[in-house]
């Protein structure tokens, strides 16, 4: 008898317990979600597969007149993904040259970005002579994404100028005849 007592008051003591538990459902009901977002800082020129180019000079046919610089080239485009940090609201795009050519400046500029990029994309600087030092082409990019590739991004012009030309630094006596010298242009992103 025993038992049975024991049994019974514990299957009414299972039956309350099942009532309250099911009592706590309410009409709504919530959870978290929890988002990582990366710091992103990517920059690089395209295409990737053409992106080094010749530039140089043609000797004048007359004698009296300069070297005539080759047409500017068009063809490169600047490519960068951001993703700002919250100490840092904004980045800079920088360039540098890593050899100055004796009586040649060498011109970029950088367009205003076009292409399927979105955010905030940076302003560019116009103009540069480049030189050693480092010197902010693109600024104000915030988080933003210039599309990839070709036709997206800022558009660079390289123009080669001998020697005190428009906003040149480089004096035409200090040219050099010589068969081909290569320079690195290098181009990186990074924070105020």
């Amino acid at each position: 008898m025993k038992k049975l007592k024991l049994t019974i008051a514990m299957s009414i003591f299972a039956v309350a317990l099942s009532g309250n538990v099911s009592a706590q459902d309410t009409n709504t009901d919530n959870h978290t979600i929890t988002v990582s977002i990366p710091e992103v800082a990517l920059v690089d020129i395209e295409p990737a597969a053409t992106k080094n180019i010749t530039l140089g000079f043609t000797a004048p046919t007359e004698a009296g007149n300069p070297i005539i610089p080759a047409a500017a080239n068009t063809t490169l485009w600047l490519n960068y993904s951001s993703i700002k940090s919250v100490a840092d609201p904004t980045r800079n795009v920088t360039v540098k040259v890593n050899a100055i050519i004796p009586g040649v400046d060498i011109h970029v500029t950088a367009a205003a970005a076009t292409g399927a990029g979105a955010g905030t994309l940076g302003t560019s600087a116009g103009l540069l002579t480049l030189s050693a030092a480092d010197q902010t082409i693109i600024s104000g990019i915030g988080s933003a994404y210039t599309g990839n590739g070709a036709n997206n991004g800022h558009n660079l012009t390289y123009a080669l100028v001998a020697g005190s030309g428009p906003g040149g630094v480089a004096a035409y006596a200090d040219l050099q005849a010589t068969a081909t010298t290569v320079a690195t242009v290098t181009y990186t992103i990074s924070d105020n």
